[in-house]
């Protein structure tokens, strides 16, 4: 997958505070495949998980 140019991947704590879910939910969307590794998120070199915000916000408005 092309990495658009206005992804914005950040830590889960700023997905929690940008969308309102709480990290078991986050975390429950990861072990349910909800969101794809890769495409919604990833592991860092520093193996913490990041999360490609841009694009979570355009599945909270539309089915992707």
């Amino acid at each position: 997958m092309q990495q658009e140019q206005s992804d914005r991947w950040v830590l889960i704590n700023v997905v929690t505070r940008e969308t309102g879910y709480s990290d078991d939910a986050i975390r429950a969307k990861i072990k349910r495949g909800d969101w794809a590794y890769k495409a919604f998120w990833r592991k860092a070199p520093d193996r913490r998980l990041v999360f490609n915000l841009t694009r979570i916000q355009a599945w909270m408005c539309s089915s992707i």
